[in-house]
């Protein structure tokens, strides 16, 4: 009876292993630690003490089944702490490392949000007006026209709403770049797309400027203002562009499918992490886990405040979320608008319509996604990690997550 379950246990590992894309050697390996990588990959694993929403990991378990994901970590917030925390499959599928609410993630654009939080805060304190021409801060802007050959005159608002026509630089033309101040002549010299107002065109260039005019009236860099502004006191410890060696050993692993065998492959990192000789991206540079970007969600459920301390005025929360592009169409979904580096939920349809009208929040190139649904006091965080997954606010693991909410709260 053990040989029996033996073989069927060895041939069920030959079987996950092709699958996953894995070499022969990496079979053996998940062989060898295949009773942790089943029990692991097909139930949920949330810790004893994390509660839990009912129908949630069944939603998301078809999508590990299918290999469409190695795993998930889902979070429910609500405006006094978490009311669901379930991790199920692994981060990383070679070394069986399960994933859990501290697992690390690339959070890729959801950095967003986070840039928008740091402006308002600057106009908080008066430091700056969204209507602002950038050129008064960085003045060579003052010299950057349009296709029409006009004078950009181009606002921090256009620049956090997409809207402003900046051209975005073909991936490696900043290997060179330092800091976000080196960006900004590479970003000049670019012609634009079209006149500023006339259209939403998603551009990473125009929110590393934003980023870049915050260092300039706090006089700090943009990673040094984040961590003592808001990481620090939120307590997001493992929030960063820069994660340690012990934070990259608990690094989620990202994964591709491979055309040839339709199993997951390990992708290519988008980022040198053994250095911090880059730029603080605030277009999408951050790594975080699912603990801590919950507690930014939360402070913006709470309209800016959290534990006593307040971040946001809820004035700024509110212009953080206004819609900006109004009339324009924009997003990558139907029913979105654009706030403050953030997207708005205008019309919730297909993939949001488990959200209300005026939730707001952002997704990541490698799938992460975090909503705040002020409507229902609650905010809705999934994260996994596919390189090649399209239009991630589109996915139907995105939808299924957002149904399975609604249906655990009885919305």
């Amino acid at each position: 009876m053990v040989r029996t379950a033996r073989g069927r246990f060895g041939i069920e590992a030959r079987r996950r292993a092709v699958q996953a894309g894995l070499r022969p050697m990496k079979a053996i390996i998940l062989r060898a630690a295949l009773p942790m990588t089943l029990a692991v990959a097909l139930a949920s694993c949330s810790a004893p003490s994390s509660p839990t929403l009912p129908g949630i990991a069944d939603a998301m378990q078809p999508y590990i089944a299918s290999g469409d994901s190695a795993g998930f970590v889902t979070v429910v917030a609500d405006r006094d702490g978490l009311r669901h925390v379930q991790s199920q499959g692994l981060a990383d599928i070679a070394g069986a490392r399960p994933m859990t609410a501290d697992t690390l993630f690339w959070i890729a654009s959801m950095t967003k949000p986070v840039t928008g939080v740091a402006v308002m805060m600057m106009v908080d304190e008066g430091r700056l007006a969204l209507a602002d021409p950038v050129a008064k801060y960085i003045p060579e802007f003052a010299a950057l026209r349009t296709p029409s050959g006009a004078p950009a005159n181009l606002t921090l608002e256009q620049l956090l709403n997409h809207t402003s026509g900046l051209a975005d630089l073909p991936r490696g033309d900043a290997a060179s770049a330092r800091t976000l101040a080196d960006l900004i002549p590479l970003y000049l010299a670019l012609p634009m797309n079209f006149e500023p107002g006339a259209k939403w065109q998603y551009c990473q260039s125009s929110i590393n400027t934003a980023a870049r005019v915050v260092e300039i009236v706090s006089g700090e860099r943009f990673d040094v203002f984040l961590e003592k502004r808001l990481f620090q006191p939120l307590g997001m410890k493992d929030t960063t562009f820069y994660p340690d060696e012990a934070q990259r050993a608990r690094l989620a692993t990202s994964y591709r499918k491979d055309p040839a065998s339709g199993g997951l492959v390990v992708a290519e990192a988008r980022f040198d992490l053994s250095t911090r000789e880059r730029p603080p991206l605030a277009n999408g540079g951050l790594y975080s886990t699912p603990r801590d970007y919950a507690q930014f969600a939360r402070m913006l459920l709470r309209r800016g405040e959290l534990d006593g301390r307040r971040y946001l005025s809820e004035a700024a929360v509110a212009a953080l979320v206004t819609d900006r592009t109004r009339e324009i169409p924009a997003g990558f979904v139907p029913g979105s608008a654009w706030g403050v580096a953030t997207i708005l939920v205008r019309e919730p349809q297909g993939v949001t319509a488990g959200l209300s009208a005026g939730s707001f929040g952002h997704g990541g190139a490698w799938g992460t996604q975090a909503w705040v649904d002020p409507v229902r006091g609650v905010a809705h965080l999934l994260f996994y990690q596919r390189a090649d997954i399209g239009n991630g606010d589109g996915s139907p693991m995105r939808g299924a997550f957002h149904d399975a909410v609604a249906r655990a709260l009885g919305d």
